[in-house]
Parts: C-alpha cells; structure tokens; sequence
C-alpha cells in the first residue's frame, strides 16, 4: 500500500497533534500508523505518520505546499516522503564479506525496499558475488600515502548514482570530514562493538582483554568524529571466559549483520529522527 510518510521534529507545545490530526481529517487523510515522543530533557518533540496515498486529493508537492503554514507556525523540522519512491543506496565494502552479503540477500528477496544501483570497494575481493546479483562492482583501490584520489573517486560515483543514501558494510576506511559533511545522516556504519565502548580499531581484540561478558554491534550515522555518530541501532550477544578473540568475531558477526540491516530498514522507511547527537527511532 502507497502511503505518505510525514516526520516532524520541533519545539514542544500544546497542540500539535491536534493541527496536524486536523489538518489530515480536512483533507480526509486516513493515518495508517502513528508515532510520537516528547522529550523532556531538550523540550522537543517529535512524530511520524503514515498517511494512506490514496485518500488525499494532493500529490506529495501538494502535500507540502499545503502543510507549509503549519509547519511555520509550530517551528517544524519536517518532510514528508512517498514510500513508492525507493531510496537509492550505495554499499561500500572492503574485504569482509558477511555485512555485504546479508544486505543483497535481504535485497534480493525483497526485505529491503530500495534499489543498490552499485558497490563500491576498496579490494577486488567481493566482485563474483556483486555482479552475480546484477550489480555493478566499482574497485575504488585506496593508497594509504595519498586517500584524496580514491575518495574523490567514491565522491563522484555517489553523486553519479543520485544516492540517497551510503552504507558502509565493514568498509574498514575512514571518509574524510568534506565528505561525512556533504552527506551528513546519509552515511551509515556498522561498527563491531557496543558503542561507545571500543572505539576505533579490532574492537574484539580490545573486549577480550577488557574480559566483558557482552559484545556487540552499533549501526550509527557517520560523522567526522570516529565513531561517534548518532546511534540508529544496537544489540548484544553474551560471551565469557571461554571465549577466544576468534569466538567473539564469529559471534559479532551475526550480530553485526542483524543491527546493520535493521538500522538501514529503519533510515530507508524515515523512522529516524535525528536531534543533536541522539536519536528518535520509531521502529
């Protein structure tokens, strides 16, 4: 079912949900899913519909024109988006398969609602198992003397591809600051720790020394911080002294997989609301 997705964020208020209902009942717009958080602690609050397409008399321009007064006067950080366009997403990689893979077969089957008009890859490593899909595969070699030519590469290619969004799918590279700000809450990352426990490099490695008794996985939102993006989705797997490093990559890896294909689900149907450095996930 085609529906109208509308996110709002703004300054807490009495009313709001009512302007809003009532301006969707004026225009005999049927809610098919509703969502709302106010937040105490900054005074903001937020909301997600899903409005049936069908029963509004306006297209998605019609929409916005004749929601702009509204979103005036309540101060509103707002879209609204049609969920018959589908988000087009690059996936980037590197050598590891398993976050890659997991994405296409999800793809593949039509789990993920989105088109994947390529890869981008630092190694040539994964090439049979991209094209095998019927997606073209981009080598982009990066030369750790001198990254600036292989992420104007990775740059222009994005653009090339009108992505609306970039998932890096263990990539293992760090994007330069232009390009997390050119694409900032676009740029989605996997990273194999609970953040913001063990940040940076072998993050397994860093947990068994530490002797935690729980690793995990964060899906967050890149910024030019290392890790240190706002946090879309998390989850966790119980380890112990028995556990090698060897035990602990082969179980974060399940791990990692499920949190990065439900981050990325959630950002492509806009249940993410991204305020400060936090976010709002209306799962």
């Amino acid at each position: 079912m085609r529906t109208f997705r509308l996110v709002i964020a703004c300054p807490d208020r009495v009313g709001i949900v009512a302007k809003v209902s009532s301006f969707l009942a004026t225009y005999n717009g049927w809610i098919t899913e509703a969502s709302h958080h106010s937040d105490n602690q900054s005074g903001w609050f937020f909301m997600r519909h899903e409005i049936r397409a069908d029963s509004l008399p306006f297209d998605l321009e019609g929409f916005r024109q004749a929601f702009a007064p509204i979103a005036r006067e309540f101060e509103m950080e707002w879209r609204v988006t049609d969920s018959s366009q589908r988000k087009r997403v690059v996936l980037m990689a590197s050598r590891e398969s398993h976050c890659l893979a997991d994405l296409l077969h999800r793809w593949h089957s039509g789990e993920l609602d989105c088109d994947i008009p390529c890869v981008i890859a630092n190694h040539d490593t994964l090439r049979s198992m991209v094209e095998w899909h019927g997606i073209p595969y981009h080598h982009v070699p990066v030369d750790p003397q001198d990254k600036a030519a292989a992420f104007a590469e990775v740059e222009r290619l994005v653009l090339e591809q009108q992505a609306d969004a970039i998932v890096l799918a263990r990539y293992m590279q760090i994007l330069p600051p232009a390009l997390c700000e050119r694409f900032a809450q676009r740029v989605i990352n996997i990273h194999h720790s609970f953040l913001p426990s063990f940040v940076g490099a072998k993050p397994y490695h860093q947990a068994s020394l530490r002797g935690v008794k729980l690793i995990g996985a964060t899906c967050h939102y890149v910024t030019d911080e290392l890790d240190a993006g706002p946090i879309i989705e998390q989850d966790v797997v119980r380890v112990s002294h028995r556990d090698s490093i060897e035990d602990m990559v082969r179980l974060g890896k399940d791990v990692e997989k499920m949190v990065l294909s439900r981050g990325l689900r959630y950002h492509l149907e806009d249940r993410v609301l991204v305020h400060d450095n936090k976010t709002v996930v209306f799962d």
